[in-house]
């Protein structure tokens, strides 16, 4: 298969030999070959080709290809779900109804979006001149998406950046390439014009790398691992591009004693699992204030015990696979070297045994006893993993929740106004869901603090990473001789 997508066209790599599997099984999808640096180029330069023809239509013109674009998405739901599905292990239903809609809406917000760009009202702050703001587009976007959310994810970086009248260079996960290619045929049959949206299809080291140093990139979208993006930053810092980084997650769930419990623990279960754990914002840290911590754990072990694995396909499953045998593996070991600190597994900690000899799939665990300096609880484990600590004090649970590098999301669960209101004031996160976990709109801004990164997806706080603002400020009264020039050269001589 050909796996590039250049100035609209499918196009076979150049490079090594890359083969995509199912997660779930271990089968073989397709296979083709990567992206070397030389196809980022050729996909570099036709992106800055399209780019002045495409920085100049109008708002009007981008909102009504974007939405061409977003109904050619949504007749192909079912396949792209499919395509989601297979190709990253995540359950069918997951895929149906939350991944391709979730798309599917964000491709309408910002065809709308597009034809909103506003900046600060024109006036005379000066009093002889007129000031006036301008968003422009910045020009090639140079993107990397995850393998977590393969569409959703570059859905995320490529839209508002088009939105905004750039082109875009998006190198997706080698792993999961396949709706992106997909999406990118879909652009150019709604009418954006070729070259406006390429896609490389490589690894990291070779096509990522030289996508984030190529000179004619003017800034660098990505989204992965903290330690990742600190190389992205150190890359483009030596070239002072813009850089929009979406990075890491540890995500604490705190429960106060007046919470419901029930609610809480359904959504402390919820939000550990989906897709399998291998989201940002997944609950990860589930601090309840003690009266209620066994109570707490003994319903989030049950509800543990009812989650579904099975086929990806099948319409039933609940938890379907990791992205491969070797994530899997990295997160078991966590999960072991937790266990061999003292931490106690109350639910998983293993592979399925009817999973064993395929795919990568492993159990909804749940933990306690971990301390709170622990790796378990410290560091990032994107896997089907939910860690419970008890606290006493609202303070106590302030500062536990605030205790690790991360600042991507976190939730408050209580009756209490004034109890969520401090929560919501005093965890340092990019967002803070109140007696909930994990919902999204595309109206709300999504982005971390700390070494979570910086700069928002969605919403219009998007169009602050993909335009760049200018002043245009002008004279009002035809006077030649300003007063401001007697500093220079003095008085007029007539």
């Amino acid at each position: 298969m050909k796996l590039q997508y250049i100035d609209g066209e499918r196009r076979a790599g150049t490079g090594a030999p890359l083969t995509i599997v199912e997660p779930a099984t271990g089968l073989e999808i397709t296979s083709g070959t990567a992206a070397s640096a030389a196809d980022v180029g050729v996909a570099v330069e036709a992106a800055a080709r399209a780019f002045s023809c495409w920085a100049a239509t109008t708002p009007v013109e981008r909102s009504a290809a974007l939405l061409r674009w977003a109904d050619l998405v949504e007749a192909r739901a079912d396949e792209l779900a499919a395509m989601e599905s297979r190709g990253g292990g995540k359950p069918i239903k997951l895929a149906t109804g939350f991944d391709i809609p979730g798309v599917v809406d964000n491709m309408r917000f910002f065809a709308s979006a597009a034809r909103q760009l506003e900046g600060r009202a024109s006036a005379e702050y000066s009093g002889d001149h007129t000031s006036s703001i301008r968003r422009e587009p910045i020009g090639v976007i140079g993107s990397i998406a995850p393998w977590n959310y393969p569409l959703q994810m570059a859905a995320w970086k490529v839209l508002p950046a088009i939105a905004a009248g750039n082109t875009v260079v998006l190198k997706p996960s080698e792993l999961t390439p396949l709706t992106s290619l997909v999406f990118a045929e879909l652009a150019v049959e709604a009418g954006i014009p070729a070259g406006v949206f390429n896609v490389v299809t490589g690894f990291g080291a070779e096509a990522g790398a030289a996508l984030v140093a190529h000179p004619s990139v003017a800034m660098v979208s990505f989204t992965g691992s903290t330690a990742v993006g600190k190389q992205v930053a150190a890359t483009a810092a030596g070239a002072v591009k813009r850089v929009h980084l979406e990075l890491g997650g540890k995500a604490p769930f705190v429960v106060f004693d007046d919470a419901d419990l029930d609610a809480a623990a359904r959504g402390a279960v919820a939000g550990a699992l989906i897709n399998a754990g291998q989201d940002c914002t997944a609950a990860t840290r589930a601090y309840v204030q003690r009266p209620l911590f066994d109570e707490f754990v003994a319903r989030a072990a049950e509800l543990m015990d009812g989650v579904r694995i099975g086929p990806v396909d099948d319409p039933a499953t609940d938890l379907g696979s990791l992205i491969s045998p070797g994530h899997r593996d990295r997160v078991a070991a966590m999960v072991d070297a937790a266990r061999a600190a003292g931490a106690k597994v109350v639910r998983g900690g293993a592979i399925p045994p009817e999973f064993a000899s395929s795919g990568g799939y492993y159990e909804p665990t749940l933990i306690v006893d971990a301390q709170q300096d622990s790796a378990i609880v410290q560091q990032e484990v994107f896997g089907p993993v939910l860690v419970c600590l008890p606290f006493d004090t609202d303070d106590e649970a302030i500062a536990l929740a605030n205790d690790t590098a991360y600042g991507l999301a976190a939730s408050a669960w209580s009756r209490d106004v004034f109890r969520t209101q401090r929560a919501a004031r005093e965890i340092a996160a990019g967002c803070v869901w109140i007696n909930d976990h994990i919902p999204i709109v595309s109206e709300m801004p999504h982005g971390g603090f700390k070494a979570s990164g910086f700069g928002k997806d969605m919403s219009m706080y998007a169009f602050d990473e993909y335009t760049q603002v200018k002043h245009v400020m002008a004279e009002l009264t035809g006077v030649a001789a300003k007063p401001w020039h007697e500093l220079i050269i003095g008085p007029p001589t007539s």
